[in-house]
């Protein structure tokens, strides 16, 4: 495999994995807590999780630029275990001065010192799990919190002193009709945050939801939901920068723009996934999921649950599938550096691409059409097991930086 030229920017994920309950259309490694959540013990498994990813991987000296702690809840944990948690980042890691920091909360699990208190350890971006502004939606996905928690919860974020909140949006949900998407995204607006996602409801393996589907939107209705998205958000000021994220200027997630420019992140807490480039490639490692068995695991390698090297299809996928859900695609130079492969590599997936209407490119710069905004998942099935080129990258061993 070829090896990389300079490694790319680098990301920390940290997963706290404990819920109030289970939604029934979540497919992410979470649990209903049932007794006293853990804070302490996590934390320590997280740290001792830290150091193996620091021994065993090439993250020595590399600056981080941002951390997400992501769950599951984090918002479940206090301002004390959170803090311990990034002091430990900060004592034994190279995290840049200007990190960006975000932590997930949902509506009706943080309250305003709660929010003061993460914002007094340093968290510096807030992403709110709103999905709905209706409180039927909300009961049919399962969430414990009505609408009147998600205003109260951005507004203690403000109050709090958080300037840099998301707002976490869903449409094309359970007998959503499209005037009630528009009333979500105008109840969003109305808070005025510095960032919404707003994505489509999609019915994954492993869920109830997956088991008892319930009614959703004909595809016509859900098409016009997220054409109204779009519209509404952008004449609001918010441009779009990702198939499914908007942001105030200034104000785009810099630990998510890493993951679709093909960055590097590693992972820590169960089940926690991560990407990292090394001499010989780029290689994905994962933690075992359930939480007890992490905590017992972690520090050793026997937290973790699985490695994959990526092969020549597995990177041309991947970085097909992160790099064109921007609006804005990718610079040709951005795949041999993140990818090692020579540009030629990809050279007939584009072209096809681009004959069908799903991809426009202007001089270096290669971006999705509107067309292929719609239909990504025609666009990227363009690029799987694309041939095999003969020229690659050149490798340079990378072992001593």
């Amino acid at each position: 495999m070829p090896a990389l030229k300079v490694f790319p920017p680098l990301s920390l994920y940290v997963h706290l994995p404990w819920c109030v309950r289970k939604c029934p259309y979540c497919d992410f490694n979470s649990h209903a807590l049932r007794d006293t959540l853990p804070e302490q013990a996590y934390v320590d498994a997280l740290l001792r999780d830290l150091a193996f990813e620091l021994e065993s991987a090439t993250l020595a000296d590399r600056p981080i630029t941002s951390i997400f702690i992501g769950g599951g809840t984090p918002s479940l944990f206090s301002g004390a275990a959170i803090g311990r948690l990034l002091d430990g980042i900060r004592a034994t890691t190279n995290l840049a001065a200007d990190a960006e920091i975000t932590l997930e909360a949902n509506p009706g699990a943080a309250d305003e010192n709660r929010f003061a208190a993460y914002h007094g350890t340093g968290v510096n971006r807030l992403s709110i799990g709103a999905q709905s502004f209706s409180a039927t939606t909300l009961a049919a996905l399962g969430r414990i919190h009505g609408p009147a928690d998600t205003r109260s919860a951005v507004r203690a974020a403000q109050t709090a002193g958080f300037t840099n909140i998301n707002i976490d949006l869903m449409f094309g949900l359970p007998d959503q009709t499209a005037a009630q998407a528009q009333s979500d995204i105008a109840a969003a607006i109305e808070l005025a945050p510095s960032h919404i996602s707003a994505y489509q409801l999609t019915i994954e393996p492993n869920t109830l939801f997956y088991a008892r589907p319930p009614q959703l939107p004909a595809e016509d209705v859900i098409a016009r939901m997220q054409e109204t998205v779009v519209e509404r958000l952008e004449a609001a000021g918010f441009a779009r920068y990702e198939i499914s994220a908007f942001a105030r200027p200034g104000a785009q997630s810099r630990h998510n723009l890493n993951y679709w420019r093909f960055g590097d992140y590693a992972g820590i807490g169960a089940g926690a996934h991560g990407k990292l480039s090394d001499a010989n490639g780029i290689h994905r490692r994962w933690k075992l999921k359930h939480p007890r068995d992490y905590m017992e695991a972690a520090g050793t390698a026997a937290a973790v649950g699985g490695e994959q090297r990526l092969d020549e299809n597995d990177l041309v996928l991947e970085f097909a599938m992160n790099a064109l859900r921007l609006t804005a695609g990718f610079e040709a130079s951005l795949f041999t550096e993140c990818t090692g492969l020579d540009f030629a590599r990809i050279a007939a997936p584009l072209a096809r691409a681009q004959q069908a209407g799903l991809l426009e490119r202007y001089a270096n710069r290669i971006h999705p059409s509107l067309r292929g905004l719609r239909y990504l998942n025609n666009l990227l099935e363009l690029f799987v097991e694309a041939p095999v080129s003969t020229k690659a990258a050149p490798c340079i061993d990378l072992g001593a930086r």
